[in-house]
Order: C-alpha cells, then sequence, then structure tokens
C-alpha cells in the first residue's frame, strides 16, 4: 500500500519511515504540507497519510481541510500525529477531516494497528466502487462507468491528437435464445459473450454493458480501419464457437457490429456524437441481414 508521510523533523521521519516500509508499504515522503499537497496531485498519489500536526509552511490540519475541500475521487484516509492530548485538541483534528488522531508518544504497534484500519476502510471502498462501477452479469463497466470512461478516453484523444474508436455489438436474435433455451442459458450466453469480446483486448481497451444484449467496447489510439479489421475478427469468432449449456447442449450465436471513430478534425465531437454514429453503424448492419460489420460513413443518417 502506498503511504505517504508528512513530516518536519528528520528523526521521527526516518523512524517512521523504517517502521511503515518494514511493514511491506510503499512509502513516500513530505517535509510539510505543501510539499505534500503537490504530491498529491499525481494520479498515482498514495491515498492514505500521515501527517504530523505542527508543521511549518502548511500544517497538518490545514493539509487535511484542503484535500477535504476538493471532492477528488478516490478517498484519502489520514492519520495525524500530535503532541496535543486536551479533547477540544482532539475535536479540532476531527473537525478539520482527519479519520484517526494518534497522540505522541506512540507505540510502532499502535502505528501499525491504526494503519492496518485505514487499509481496511480503503479496500472497502473499492471493493464498493468496483461494486458500483461494474455490471452485476457479465463482471464488464457498467454502462455509467463505461461513458465516464470514454469521455476522459476521448478528451485524451483530443489533447494528444490521437485516433480513438469504439465498436458496439448486439447479440443477434437473443430473444429468440431466451424463448428457446430459458434465461438461464440466456445470461450464459451474455457472459459468455463478453468474455469473447474481452478476450483479444490490450490492456488499454475497455467494455461495457450497454444494455440488454448490446455491448460497447472502447479501442484507444485505433483507427477507423483498424477497427472494423477487429470487429470483423470478433464476428467471426462469436460465429465459429457455440456456446454450451449447463446441461451441454450447445446454443450458436452470431452478432452484429458496428464501428466509429473520432474525427479530430471536425473540432467538436464529442461522446454523443461518436456513440450516434456507432450506433447508427450497428442498426445498418442489423437491416442487411446481421451477422456483419458496418463501418459509419459520411453521408448516413
Amino acid at each position: 500500500m502506498k503511504i505517504l508521510i508528512v513530516e518536519d523533523d528528520p528523526v521521527s521521519r526516518r523512524l517512521l519511515e523504517s517502521f511503515l516500509s518494514g511493514w511491506g508499504h510503499d512509502v513516500q515522503l513530505a517535509v510539510n504540507g505543501r510539499e505534500a499537497w503537490a504530491i498529491l496531485q499525481n494520479p498515482d498519489a498514495p491515498n492514505l497519510v500521515v501527517s504530523d500536526w505542527m508543521m511549518p509552511e502548511m500544517d497538518g490540519l490545514e493539509l487535511c481541510r484542503r484535500i477535504r475541500a476538493t471532492g477528488k475521487s478516490g478517498y484519502i484516509y489520514f492519520i495525524i500525529l500530535t503532541a496535543k492530548e486536551k479533547k477540544e485538541d482532539m475535536v479540532k483534528g476531527l473537525e478539520a477531516g482527519a479519520d484517526d488522531l494518534l497522540v505522541k508518544p506512540f507505540s510502532h504497534e499502535e502505528l501499525k494497528c491504526r494503519v492496518l484500519i485505514g487499509e481496511r476502510i480503503l479496500n472497502l471502498e473499492k471493493r464498493i466502487l468496483q461494486l458500483a462501477n461494474t455490471d452485476s452479469l457479465t463482471g464488464i463497466l457498467n454502462r455509467r462507468a463505461f461513458m465516464e470512461r470514454l469521455e476522459a478516453e476521448l478528451d485524451r484523444a483530443a489533447r494528444e491528437n490521437a485516433p480513438l474508436s469504439i465498436i458496439m455489438a448486439d447479440i443477434d436474435h437473443f430473444k429468440r435464445v431466451n424463448d428457446e433455451h430459458g434465461h438461464q442459458a440466456g445470461d450464459r450466453v451474455l457472459q459468455e459473450f463478453s468474455r469473447r469480446l474481452m478476450k483479444p483486448a490490450r490492456p488499454y481497451d475497455f467494455l461495457g454493458r450497454y444494455g440488454g444484449e448490446e455491448f460497447i467496447a472502447c479501442l484507444p489510439n485505433t483507427s477507423e480501419e483498424q477497427a472494423r479489421s477487429i470487429a470483423e475478427r470478433l464476428r467471426r469468432g462469436v460465429e465459429e464457437t457455440a456456446i454450451s449449456r449447463s446441461d451441454d447442449a450447445n446454443i450458436p450465436i452470431t452478432a452484429s457490429f458496428g464501428t466509429a471513430s473520432y474525427r479530430a478534425e471536425t473540432g467538436n465531437d464529442d461522446v454523443d456524437r461518436l456513440i450516434k454514429r456507432a450506433d447508427d453503424a450497428l442498426y445498418k448492419a442489423k437491416r442487411e441481414g446481421r451477422n456483419r460489420v458496418c463501418a459509419w460513413q459520411d453521408g448516413e443518417s
């Protein structure tokens, strides 16, 4: 776990570093709140802070207040170290947003227990966020989480003038699967279909369940031609392999695919336009007989 130590006294700083790194944590150091604040702006910054109260430039309470005021995604668990032991001082620290206060002098075992509490809470938050962002049946991103990530990826593509494409996929005649094989078999088809879409994905590609039997994939750094080729490989893979039911019977399925790409040259391309183009291409594939790939082209409605 990444932990940020904020301590102006060099001896105390070294002791804290020795304890925490010895317990297997990845430790970063700051000598005051201002330096710690700069570290916490990094995307991979620690999310547990052990900070002294009294420090020059920016003390621990001000650092904590600033963290709480930002509303940054991803909770930061904050432990304050202090020689103050009056009840009103404890209340002041908690009002500033601290999760825990540790009164000096303290034993290293007490520090270890407080850090473990923070780690459990952060892991719980991570689990809750994971459940909130994933589709309960397939385990991939749900629609809301996918759209948030697509928005961020599209912003990056615009900044870097990089290509980006999306693929929308729809299982052909899925209602027939449910009617002929039952809803449990239909759930199995959805799970297996999402796994097949994910299997050839690169580490930075991501997949979401857009709704029902419709799925959507984002392919950063991928041109229109590359997206069309990837979608065709996916289509063939789905067509060529039947999905097994729990009783070992096979369910043959096919799927239709629509692709669209970000167009930086327009100057106003956004998520809604990109989704609309891929959706139009998907419905063109379905109108033309299903089990095919269609790429959006200029002039299409």
